[in-house]
C-alpha cells in the first residue's frame, strides 16, 4: 500500500502546527526565539516549504502542549512520509518537470475537488494527444526530445486520472472564451480538441464554463490557476499558479482561500454549462467547415 503522497502529509502537518501555534496566541517569531531557531526556519515548516523532522516537530508539539498520544504518533508518521521526496516519483519526472509540478501530482491524487481557470490554452488534463504534442512543440526554450515526452506521458496520465474517470475528483474549469477561439494545431486538430471539450464536459464530475468576452478584463484576468481542496475543512486547500516563466504553489489557507474567491467570482460571471457546451460545439462546427471546401 503506497500512503499519503509526501506534499500531501507536509500539508497535514502544517496546518496541525498553525492551529496549535495560534491557539497559543504567540507568532512564529516568539515560537523560534524560546526554540532558539531562525525565524525562516518556523516560516518554511509552517508555509510546507519543508517537511519538518520528527525531533523539530515533537519539540513544537510538547511546547504547544500537544499531547494526545495519537494526535502526536500520527503527526509523527505524516512528518516521516512528508520527508520521502522520492515517492514514486520516477527519476526522470525529477528531471524534467519543476518541483511545484510534482507538487501539483502528488494533490491530484487526493483532491476532492480542483477548481481551474485558463486564460489562454486548453488546460493540460483537458488537450487531445495531437494537442498536446502541438502545445509541447512551441516551446522556444529547446527542451530535449526526453523533456518532451516526459511531460506528454505525465499529461496524458493526469488527464486518464481526472477527467478519463468519472469516479476521480470533482473538476471545475474556467476558460476564457480566447482559448476555445485560439488555434492549437490548426483547424483540424483544433476542432477535434473542441470535440473532445464537449464529451468531456458530459461527465458527470466535470463542469466547464466559458467566461465571454464582452465580460471584459474582470480582476485584470489572473494568470492560470488551480484551487484544490482535500477534505471538508476549509483550511485544507491549496493553490498552484503557472505562468509562462514558473510556477508556483501557496500553502497558506488564507492565500489559498482568495485564489478560491477569485475563482468563485469569475464563476459566477460566465456562460452556465449548456451555454459554454453549445459555443463550443459551435466553434467545433465554424473550423469543420472551414477545412471542407
Amino acid at each position: 500500500m503506497q500512503g499519503d503522497p509526501p506534499a500531501v502529509a507536509r500539508q497535514r502537518v502544517r496546518r496541525a502546527l498553525r492551529k496549535a501555534r495560534e491557539a497559543t496566541s504567540l507568532s512564529q517569531g516568539d515560537i523560534a526565539k524560546k526554540l532558539e531557531w531562525s525565524l525562516s526556519k518556523m516560516q518554511r515548516i509552517e508555509a510546507g516549504e519543508v517537511g519538518v523532522s520528527p525531533t523539530d516537530l515533537r519539540a513544537l508539539l510538547d511546547f504547544y502542549g500537544v499531547t494526545d498520544a495519537g494526535e502526536v504518533d500520527r503527526l509523527i508518521a505524516d512528518a516521516r512520509v512528508s520527508r520521502q521526496q522520492r515517492w514514486l516519483t520516477p527519476p526522470e519526472h525529477r528531471a524534467y518537470l519543476t518541483p511545484a509540478l510534482r507538487q501539483l501530482l502528488q494533490f491530484e491524487a487526493e483532491a476532492t475537488t480542483i477548481r481551474a481557470y485558463q486564460s489562454v490554452i486548453i488546460p493540460g488534463v483537458m488537450q487531445t494527444s495531437a494537442a498536446a504534442e502541438t502545445v509541447l512543440n512551441w516551446s522556444e526554450n529547446g527542451i530535449s526530445n526526453d523533456e518532451r515526452r516526459v511531460r506528454f506521458d505525465v499529461r496524458m496520465q493526469r488527464r486518464r486520472r481526472i477527467v478519463g474517470d468519472e469516479q476521480g475528483p470533482t473538476y471545475l474549469v474556467i476558460l476564457d472564451e480566447s482559448v476555445i477561439k485560439r488555434q492549437i494545431g490548426g483547424p483540424v486538430i483544433m476542432a477535434e480538441q473542441l470535440e473532445a471539450l464537449v464529451d468531456i464536459a458530459q461527465l458527470q464530475n466535470v463542469s466547464i464554463r466559458v467566461l465571454p468576452f464582452e465580460k471584459g478584463a474582470l480582476m485584470g484576468l489572473p494568470v492560470p490557476f488551480h484551487v484544490l481542496t482535500l477534505s471538508d475543512d476549509p483550511d485544507d486547500i491549496v493553490a498552484y499558479r503557472e505562468s509562462y516563466e514558473r510556477d508556483s504553489f501557496v500553502h497558506d489557507p488564507v492565500e489559498a482561500r482568495q485564489v478560491r474567491n477569485v475563482f468563485d467570482q469569475l464563476w459566477a460571471e460566465c456562460l452556465p454549462e449548456p451555454a459554454t457546451i453549445r459555443k463550443i460545439a459551435d466553434e467545433a462546427e465554424i473550423l469543420r467547415t472551414s477545412t471542407v471546401s
